[in-house]
């Protein structure tokens, strides 16, 4: 993903003061959400063609990690869930180390056992569940070799 491209920063006041700490300090740990950890995907947006940044709760297990698309339980996906479906090549920063991965959305016996870990991540994700009646997409963001 080349970094010259246009930096389009996030309509949503709390995506943009997270972004914007994280680049200030070059880390995800000041942009936690109630003490848990938190990843930044930097994604091409599907419209604009413009890079876009969101910050995700932090669900990783042996070095893959998992994007949950909740929007806090919202009838409707994250816009960022069609950023990624376009075009899954992603920078994903953890702390301050940043790799580059490709999403890839997840169905049946490996989105249970991914919920499940991304429930212990955010036990919040379960509530969300409980307010919408999309199922929660996630997907699996897995390092490019």
């Amino acid at each position: 993903m080349p970094s010259e491209d246009e930096y389009a920063p996030s309509p949503t006041a709390w995506v943009r003061s997270a972004v914007e700490k994280i680049e200030e300090t070059g880390s995800t740990s000041v942009a936690g959400f109630g003490g848990r950890g938190v990843v930044l995907l930097t994604m091409r947006g599907a419209k604009s063609g413009k890079i876009r940044k969101v910050p995700l709760m932090r669900v990783e297990h042996d070095g893959v990690y998992v994007a949950v698309a909740s929007l806090g339980g919202a009838p409707k996906n994250p816009v960022w869930y069609y950023n990624l479906k376009a075009d899954p090549t992603v920078q994903l920063q953890d702390g301050e180390e940043t790799g580059e991965y490709v999403a890839r959305e997840i169905e049946g016996e490996e989105y249970e056992l991914w919920w499940k870990r991304s429930v212990a991540a955010y036990p919040d994700y379960a509530e969300y569940q409980k307010k919408t009646t999309r199922k929660i997409p996630q997907f699996v963001l897995e390092p490019v070799q």
